[in-house]
C-alpha cells in the first residue's frame, strides 16, 4: 500500500498546505481519504489521475475535508470524462450534505444526468464496511459538524491504516488506532488543549498504549508546525509519499 498526502494542512492554508487529502494506491487501484476543498488543485498539481480513483472516504462534513468533492464530481463530468463508477463512502448525512454543496456552488448540478454511476454510502459506525475491497471501520470521535464525525480505521492489502479526522482525545481513537500499522492523526496544536481538536502533548501520553507501528502527524496550525522537530514523529507534508 502506497500513500500520498495530497493535502496535510488545516482549514486555513497553515503553512501554504492544501486541506486534507490522501491518495491510496493498493492493488486495485486507487481510492481518496478525505477531499477537501482544495483537493482538485492538489490532484492536478501532484498528476494524480482522477479517473483511476475509484472510492473516496470521508472522515466528516467539513469544508476542509469534504468541499472538494463537488469539484471532484464536475470534474468527472466535464473534464476527465469518466466513464467508471464513484462510490463516496462517509457519515450518517453525506448525502443530503453533499446535494447541498453541490447546489450551493453549481446551482442545477445535481440534475445533470452523468456518464459514470455514482454511489454515496452513508456508513453505520462501529461496524466494518467493504467499501469497493477496502474494510472499513469508522469509530465516532468528538468534532462537532452537523453530523457525526469518524475515525477510520482501514485494512487492505493485508495492512491496517488509522486516521483520526479531526477530534479531541476520544476512547474511540483508541479503538481506531491500536495496533495499526499506519496511524495518520491530527496534531492541531502542540501541546494546547482547546476542545475538538487534537495536540501534540495529549497524542504523545496516548501513543506507548496504541503500539502503531508508524505515526505520521498532520492537521498543524502554524504553532505546531514550527515545533514539528520537537516530537520526534514523522509529519507530513504535501506531495510526500510512505509505504505501508
Amino acid at each position: 500500500m502506497e500513500l500520498q498526502f495530497l493535502g496535510s494542512g488545516d482549514a486555513f492554508g497553515s503553512g501554504g498546505r492544501f486541506n486534507t487529502c490522501f491518495h491510496v494506491r493498493d492493488e486495485r487501484g486507487a481510492f481518496l481519504i478525505d477531499c477537501g476543498a482544495s483537493s482538485m488543485i492538489a490532484i492536478r498539481k501532484f498528476d494524480i489521475d482522477p479517473n483511476a480513483i475509484r472510492a473516496v472516504l470521508i472522515t466528516h462534513l467539513h469544508g476542509d475535508h469534504f468541499g472538494g468533492l463537488p469539484f471532484f464530481i464536475l470534474d468527472a463530468q466535464l473534464v476527465s470524462r469518466r466513464t467508471a463508477p464513484l462510490t463516496i463512502a462517509g457519515p450518517p448525512g453525506l448525502r443530503n450534505r453533499l446535494t447541498t454543496a453541490m447546489e450551493t456552488f453549481f446551482p442545477g448540478s445535481t440534475e445533470v444526468e452523468r456518464r459514470f454511476a455514482t454511489e454515496i454510502r452513508e456508513l453505520e459506525p462501529h461496524r466494518t464496511h467493504d467499501v469497493e475491497g477496502i474494510e472499513v471501520t469508522p469509530f465516532v470521535v468528538k468534532h462537532p459538524c452537523g453530523a457525526p464525525p469518524f475515525a477510520l480505521r482501514l485494512t487492505v492489502d493485508a495492512k491496517t491504516l488509522c486516521y483520526s479526522g479531526d477530534t479531541e482525545w476520544v476512547d474511540g481513537l483508541r479503538a481506531a488506532a491500536t495496533g495499526a500499522d499506519l496511524f495518520i492523526a491530527e496534531t492541531y496544536f502542540f501541546d494546547k488543549q482547546v476542545r475538538f481538536h487534537l495536540d501534540y502533548a495529549t497524542l504523545a501520553r496516548h501513543l506507548p498504549e496504541l503500539g502503531a507501528r508508524r505515526v505520521v502527524l498532520t492537521h498543524m496550525n502554524p504553532g505546531m508546525l514550527a515545533r514539528i522537530a520537537e516530537t520526534g514523529c514523522e509529519a507530513a507534508e504535501d506531495g510526500m509519499v510512505i509505504r505501508v
